[in-house]
């Protein structure tokens, strides 16, 4: 009952003063306590947790997304050019850039830019426009068609 090298057994009654009534009311009062808390612990912990659903339907195979679309209408005067027929058409570019037998001429007007891509159809060909890609100065997109007729009224054009 008690630790032998701390002069024997502990008696609570003797430490505090207290009657055995008294610690049996206080016992009992907490074991009262003790169960409500565990009680009202369970119950407020219980709303915590998430309700089991069932499991979601399968779902067949994921579906690449699709290429966009784009629309060549208003852009025939330039796909399918040469760079000497671009040129002709908006002035010098104000961009060139090559990598391989690919290049890039980029156009500035006030209104837009214009990127257009140029790969050859076949090995030693000329390379030809067939990509064109348009946004305003500041970034934001504009119709492909429409920057290529502000363009074509550059006044360095032609």
């Amino acid at each position: 009952m008690g630790a032998p090298g701390c002069g024997g057994p502990f008696r609570p009654r003797a430490a505090f003063g207290l009657s055995r009534a008294i610690i049996r009311d206080c016992l009992r009062g907490m074991t009262c306590r003790v169960l409500f808390a565990a009680i009202a612990g369970a119950a407020l912990t219980a709303g915590c947790v998430a309700p089991v659903r069932d499991a979601a339907p399968p779902v067949g195979p994921p579906v690449a997304p699709s290429a966009p679309v784009y629309s060549t209408h208003g852009l025939e005067s330039v796909m399918g050019q040469n760079a000497r027929a671009l040129t002709s058409l908006f002035g010098n570019p104000d961009l060139e850039a090559r990598e391989g037998s690919a290049r890039k001429l980029q156009f500035f007007g006030p209104a837009c830019v214009l990127d257009a891509y140029l790969y050859p159809p076949r090995a030693g060909a000329d390379p030809v426009v067939t990509h064109v890609d348009a946004r305003q100065p500041d970034g934001r997109d504009i119709d492909r068609s429409s920057c290529v007729a502000a363009l074509s009224r550059r006044q360095q054009a032609r």
